[in-house]
């Protein structure tokens, strides 16, 4: 299908004007000790907040902020201290690395040593039991009778980092520990040959705190206008005792690209278009910033056109998009904008809050472009490529510009 060309009289001086410094100091300054990885409900949450309040405000928006409860957020609240004895050697493990806390392990402060065995194999009382693979956590649990605790294998990024979670399961009545897989894989043989032993902790507990999504707003939509909403969540993961998360890709990233496009489109967007920013809270959570949000557009009947930025941080020659609710319009912006900045554009998951967006069923589309080191100590300013932060900024400019320029009746090129 051809999309139509129409014209982009005033759009290339803007294009021109991204500024890749600016948005890599951006993301240094987000990722920085102050901020402390920005998970929600801390003081490095709430730093972040205030600085992105200011920010908004000295580019001439009428800001507010919009609180909202979020109830048991795990917070791991000391480094866990472990080691183990595989039948050869004995070691000290790695926090975040060799051994991390399980989210559905019950709070352990204390180490407690067990000799090891298997789930469901033999005595377990007082023993840590080796998850096997394809054993669920679940049946794991009802073979490990007054156990000492679970281990189970997980996969490390390429860095050798475990994720952080924050968004996952229920505490269970027993502690829980992930290993490495090649370390799992060691304890399972030492189990199986009746050696070993492993003593432990699992200082986890569930938090509830306040967040709080960050608005601001430049012009109000004309009768019949489209209006413009960019949106990307400042929270991160947050670091762990003695152990930096600094969040930079996921998602200052994305916030630095926002600011740049709103920065440009403030002062200089075409016709009666509306323009706004939600820098939301509480996404590594469950994309409960952008749920409050959209339940809150829903009851009052407001229905802007959402562009999302979740990561702008690697390329990879393509950048990820997905797109929900009446999106045809702003799809077919999308893909002319990528066809004039160059930008190459491919449908794919971007898991994030635009799905919150589309289920209350307005236009959304998700635009993702890398993780490097995705939630965990890997993922620092360094990595964030200032080529892809200037080829997103450049996509959501050029995509708000043709929605405020181009009659919203064209069928998409992209597809949702």
């Amino acid at each position: 299908m051809t999309t139509p060309t129409v014209p982009v009289d005033g759009l290339d001086p803007l294009l021109a004007a991204v500024d890749g410094a600016s948005m890599a100091a951006t993301v240094a300054t987000l990722a920085g000790e102050p901020f402390a990885g920005r998970r929600v409900g801390t003081p490095g949450g709430g730093a972040a907040r205030a600085w992105l309040g200011g920010q908004l405000a000295d580019l001439d928006a009428a800001v507010s902020l919009e609180a909202f409860p979020v109830t048991a957020v795990p917070e791991v609240c000391a480094a866990p201290t472990v080691s183990c004895h595989d039948g050869v050697e004995t070691r000290r493990l790695d926090f975040g690395r060799d051994v991390a806390v399980h989210l559905a392990s019950a709070q352990q402060p204390r180490p407690v040593r067990g000799d090891l065995a298997v789930a469901g194999h033999g005595e377990s009382a007082g023993r840590w039991l080796l998850v096997p693979a394809g054993m669920s956590l679940a049946d794991a649990g009802g073979h490990a009778d007054r156990a000492a605790g679970l281990l189970i294998g997980r996969t490390v990024d390429a860095d050798g980092w475990q994720y952080t979670m924050l968004a996952g399961p229920n505490p269970g009545p027993l502690p829980v520990l992930s290993l490495e897989p090649g370390l799992h894989a060691s304890l399972l043989r030492a189990a199986d040959r009746g050696v070993g032993w492993l003593a432990g902790n699992t200082p986890i507990r569930r938090v509830d705190v306040s967040a709080a999504n960050v608005h601001a707003r430049w012009r109000t939509a004309a009768d019949g206008q489209p209006d413009l909403l960019l949106t990307a969540h400042y929270d991160g993961v947050g670091d762990h005792p003695g152990l930096r998360q600094p969040a930079a890709a996921d998602n200052a990233s994305g916030v630095a690209v926002v600011l740049e496009a709103a920065r440009i489109l403030a002062p200089a967007l075409p016709g009666g278009a509306g323009l706004a920013v939600a820098l939301l809270d509480a996404e590594e959570a469950g994309a409960l910033g952008s749920a409050h949000h959209a339940a809150q557009l829903r009851d009052d009947d407001v229905q802007p056109w959402v562009i999302n930025v979740d990561g702008a941080g690697h390329l990879h020659q393509a950048a990820a998009v997905e797109a929900g609710g009446p999106a045809h319009p702003l799809l077919a912006a999308l893909h002319q904008a990528g066809r004039h900045t160059g930008l190459t554009l491919v449908a794919g998951p971007v898991a994030s809050d635009n799905r919150r967006y589309a289920a209350a069923d307005l236009p959304v589309i998700g635009i993702g472009a890398g993780m490097a080191g995705y939630h965990s100590p890997a993922d620092i300013p360094e990595r964030v490529e200032t080529s892809a932060l200037i080829a997103v900024a450049r996509l959501v400019v050029a995509t708000a510009w043709l929605v405020a320029t181009t009659p919203a009746t064209r069928s998409s090129a992209i597809g949702d």
